[in-house]
């Protein structure tokens, strides 16, 4: 589609060539998009308002919460219960799926959203970002249950995540494709500047955190020490490192120039299934990278086939350029 367009038009063209997207649909597409416009703004004034540093609190995973952690969960609260397209929410800074409140009509969708995911870098004026992954209800409900939360990424219809760095960049995908819009402060849009982005097939780029390396299981273990022998290594070629330790940052990257994203099972973590979130972290990115033509595994499966068994629920993730993650999930074939 032409650049330029901002992206409601880019959802009514979407509509128009054939893709089954209701207009409910895109008006909570729209309406998550106005909040992270407002998103925006409060990390842009954060410093100014005292809002940066911790708040003293810890969400439901244990981690310690960032101020804009809480602020930044509230706005998109707020905001979309307000719209009468949700049936429930799902957020990373809340321990159980939140209801709509009385006084206000009730939709057909499911939102999971991390509010500010890499909020460990906000005080050190590093990107940070939000990713949305929305769902239908169950039909006929619109009070629905925790289990109706549970969802594999299969269900999905649609999924973004809106980059917070020296522009704020919305990506999203609606199942057909991946495009990426940019706000224009100068009219409050987004505007699409890209669209079918495609991840190269192969890369020689790869992000870990390779402080973890010593609690990997034996197939990361190996990737990655030969990925670290270069040229004269099993993988023939060297590679570059990178990690931001934002997750939408280390994506939006791929989606630009390949590369491949780990975030492994952990020894220390194992208790808890892995690090990254299933429902709003790692079935909207899969989602979004799948339909950029990359891959996205947990080393044994694919994310979005993981069944969903609760709202908080942990898995390890690789996901980016195709051919690099089948070399990782054959590493794991063989341990």
């Amino acid at each position: 589609m032409q650049n330029g367009m901002s992206l409601k038009q880019y959802l009514i063209n979407q509509q128009r060539s054939g893709m089954d997207i209701a207009a409910d649909l895109v008006d909570l597409i729209c309406e998550t998009a106005v909040t992270c416009k407002e998103i925006t703004a409060r990390i842009d004034r954060a410093s100014l308002e005292g809002a940066l540093g911790v708040a003293g609190s810890e969400n439901v995973q244990g981690e310690e919460q960032k101020k804009l952690d809480i602020i930044t969960n509230d706005v998109m609260y707020e905001h979309l219960s307000t719209t009468g397209l949700l049936a429930g929410m799902g957020s990373e800074e809340v321990d159980d799926p939140m209801m709509i409140p009385n006084q206000y009509p009730r939709g057909r969708y499911l939102i999971y959203f991390d509010p500010l995911d890499g909020s460990s870098n906000i005080d050190v004026n590093i990107s940070v970002g939000t990713i949305f992954s929305i769902v239908e209800a169950p039909h006929g409900t619109d009070t629905p249950s925790p289990d109706d939360f549970h969802q594999s990424g299969t269900e999905q219809i649609a999924a973004g995540f809106c980059v917070y760095g020296p522009s704020t960049t919305l990506v999203l995908t609606v199942g057909n494709g991946v495009a990426m819009f940019t706000l224009d402060r100068s009219v409050g849009e987004f505007i699409l500047v890209r669209d079918n982005v495609q991840i190269p097939e192969d890369t020689q780029e790869f992000a870990i955190n390779m402080s973890n390396q010593r609690f990997w299981e034996p197939p990361v273990q190996k990737y990655i020490a030969d990925c670290l022998a270069g040229e004269t290594g099993p993988l023939g070629k060297r590679y570059n490192m990178r990690w931001v330790a934002s997750m939408v940052a280390e994506v939006f990257r791929i989606l630009t120039r390949g590369g491949i994203f780990l975030y492994p099972m952990d020894e220390r973590i194992r208790d808890k299934g892995g690090k990254l979130r299933l429902m709003y972290e790692a079935n909207p990115i899969s989602f979004i990278v799948e339909q950029a033509g990359g891959a996205s595994s947990t080393g044994r499966e694919r994310i979005m086939e993981v069944e969903a068994r609760a709202l908080h629920q942990r898995v390890p993730v690789i996901l980016g350029s195709k051919n690099e993650v089948e070399k990782v999930v054959e590493y794991h074939k063989g341990e």
